[in-house]
């Protein structure tokens, strides 16, 4: 019998190691995904245009890296969810481990996903940039350059990595219910366009409206953190408390 105590801190380092090894596949799955909204993203998220009643007409394409952000959330959601299967967790096994260091080292592992998909979906918008300049033609483009507008770059980064990392945190709770019952596997989707359903017909907004703009109109930059950082918080406590219900490993 070893007299050596584990720290729980070095528990979580080592599992956390594992898992960035271990889970590479899911950046590979990030990496299709950004690519393929940029391929969404060509003709633009949005336009305008006008014309003088003659022979001159105008068009205004907008180009922005919006789709990768959302697919990059979509990702850090499945990711999250993938995480809690029973198969990934019991790689956990491994170490010698309990529910507390799993779960910790899960969150840090997801938080370093957002952070490598909320750069990298920023990033985006230049390749996204080049792309169209160099294969589109009969289009001219404002160059806006890294040094031109950093911290705008930076704050799209900083708050792209927050919501990654938000609905990173929700699809670990979704994927901590599913876990304890597949019943949530029809429940939580029903409920979900259910709402979304019923709002539509009533014509007023509802949860999912309240919902989207509680986190996704926020102007001022501290409450926005505040919002975010709690909100997670709270799914990941709410996950970690409902996973000592699982079964344990024999």
């Amino acid at each position: 019998m070893s007299l050596t105590k584990v720290s729980l801190i070095d528990v979580v380092k080592k599992q956390y190691i594992y898992k960035l090894k271990a889970y590479s596949q899911v950046f590979m799955s990030l990496i299709f995904l950004q690519l393929l909204a940029v391929l969404f993203s060509m003709n633009g998220v949005g336009s305008m245009g006008g014309s003088t009643g003659g022979s001159v007409e105008l068009q205004v394409k907008y180009f922005s890296a919006d789709f990768v952000a959302a697919f990059t959330m979509l990702w850090g959601f499945i990711t999250a969810i993938l995480i809690t299967t029973k198969a990934y967790r019991n790689d956990d096994f491994v170490f010698v481990t309990n529910r507390v260091s799993s779960n910790l080292s899960n969150a840090v592992f997801l938080l370093t996903a957002s952070v490598i998909g909320g750069i990298t979906a920023m990033l985006s918008s230049y390749l996204l940039k080049v792309i169209v300049y160099y294969f589109i033609s009969d289009l001219s483009i404002k160059s806006i350059t890294v040094l031109e507008a950093p911290m705008e770059l930076l704050l799209g980064i900083f708050s792209t990595i927050l919501y990654v990392f938000l609905f990173c945190a929700l699809g670990y709770l979704v994927g901590t219910l599913v876990q304890i019952s597949k019943a949530f596997t029809v429940l939580l989707p029903a409920a979900f366009f259910g709402t979304l359903i019923l709002e539509g017909l009533s014509g007023k907004a509802g949860t999912v409206a309240n919902v989207f703009d509680f986190f996704f109109t926020e102007s001022s930059l501290v409450l926005f953190i505040v919002k975010i950082i709690v909100s997670a918080g709270l799914l990941f406590s709410g996950a970690f408390v409902l996973s000592n219900r699982l079964e344990v490993r024999g």
